[in-house]
């Protein structure tokens, strides 16, 4: 009865819903991302002015950029590893949309603070989400779909949840960066301060309905039909699914990440601008070194759901990201944009639009049968590196 006794509270710390003796040395040595992006927050606050105020230097200019580049993206990642842990404990699809929100208040950060700093910033936002549709729907939509095929052949996922996402995407996608080019009411590729009211309350609105299709009405739909894939997974006690701590602790770690990610932004911003000013990059290079920086924790994420034979997660994850990109930070650098006054230019070129029509026609095709094989995948990867190449080269 003793040996029993002994065994039982092991067993319950593992509860997903319960949680678990803190320990500070435990804490802090599982959460030491925090302490180097507080402290570099706070280093930055202090000094920052003096440290970029310079950065003719090209090798200060680099240490500067790679110790604020990995200091976000550690801090990135701790953040996706706290919401994954969220999407565990609070199941789908609720969960996942706890990752896909995070990420999303991540790059309007972001984006916010560059556009702040940069002479040049009123076409950030435009860059960033394209380059952010580019990454997500062709690279890691092609990564993943490639990896699981090469393990598995074939994958399935559920058909309706994709579609649902697609028909918000599409609409959302044309709206945001093509007709804006197309417009007469304001000059540039702009919408004008009528157009853009309408399509930040059709953007949150929109977002909003779709919100509750996904986590009240039609739930199912985003979840995998095949009983086999919504079993397959980690092995028990590996991954995030056996984290002992309780849901209010892991929310508290991904807020209080965030936080310094606001300061760490604004910094950061300095030396993006000047090396692009400075080396005469491609002005679009901005956008996709943020898309990068923000996406690639969760990517990674959704790559490594695909390789654990759960597509449906993977599908999920990009795909709601790629709907929040769209439907939340565009409303949001608009709403800057009237706040301060500032030109937000939206509408793509013709290379570019040519690019996202036919990565929105291939998505169609790929998600219009619900198995998957690694053919897709290889296609999506090739318009993803189409897109690096005419970065550089139009």
């Amino acid at each position: 009865m003793q040996l029993k006794t002994q065994q039982q509270p092991p067993a319950a710390a593992l509860s997903p819903h319960s949680g678990s003796r803190l320990s500070v040395p435990g804490v802090a040595q599982r959460e030491w991302p925090l302490m180097g992006s507080i402290a570099t927050a706070v280093a930055f606050l202090a000094f920052g002015q003096q440290w970029l105020a310079d950065l003719s230097n090209p090798i200060w200019l680099a240490f500067v950029l790679i110790w604020l580049f990995g200091v976000v993206l550690f801090s990135a990642l701790a953040v996706v590893r706290h919401a994954e842990v969220l999407a565990v404990k609070l199941g789908e699809p609720l969960g996942t949309l706890v990752l896909t929100l995070s990420v999303a208040g991540i790059e309007i950060m972001m984006i916010a603070a560059i556009m702040y700093n940069a002479e040049g910033g009123s076409t950030l936002a435009r860059d960033t989400m394209f380059a952010a549709v580019m990454i997500v729907m062709n690279g890691m939509v092609g990564l993943s779909l490639l990896l699981g095929g090469l393990r598995y052949h074939e994958q399935t996922y559920n058909l309706q949840g994709a579609n649902a996402f697609l028909a918000v995407i599409v609409p959302l996608a044309v709206l945001s960066l093509i007709l804006p080019t197309v417009t007469t009411s304001s000059p540039g590729p702009t919408l004008s301060p009528f157009q853009a009211v309408f399509h930040i309350v059709m953007s949150v609105g929109l977002y909003g309905v779709f919100l509750a299709i996904q986590n009240l009405r039609h739930r199912n739909y985003f979840v995998s039909s095949d009983p086999e894939d919504a079993e397959a997974g980690l092995p028990h006690g590996e991954g995030v699914g056996c984290e002992p701590h309780t849901v209010w602790y892991h929310t508290l770690f991904l807020l209080m990440y965030l936080a310094p990610l606001i300061i760490l932004s604004k910094q950061m911003a300095v030396p993006i601008n000047f090396a692009i000013r400075e080396w005469h990059a491609p002005s679009a290079l901005g956008g996709l070194l943020v898309a990068v920086l923000i996406l690639a924790p969760e990517s990674l994420g959704a790559a490594r759901a695909a390789l654990a034979n759960r597509l449906q997660r993977s599908v999920n994850v990009l795909l709601g990201s790629v709907l929040a990109t769209i439907s939340l930070t565009i409303p949001a650098v608009l709403t800057i944009g009237f706040l301060t006054d500032k030109t937000i230019i939206l509408g793509l070129g013709p290379v570019d639009t040519t690019m996202l029509l036919l990565t929105l026609g291939v998505s169609i095709l790929t998600f219009s049968r619900s198995r998957t094989n690694v053919l897709v995948g290889i296609v999506h990867l090739l318009l993803f590196l189409a897109y690096l190449m005419l970065i550089f080269e139009r």
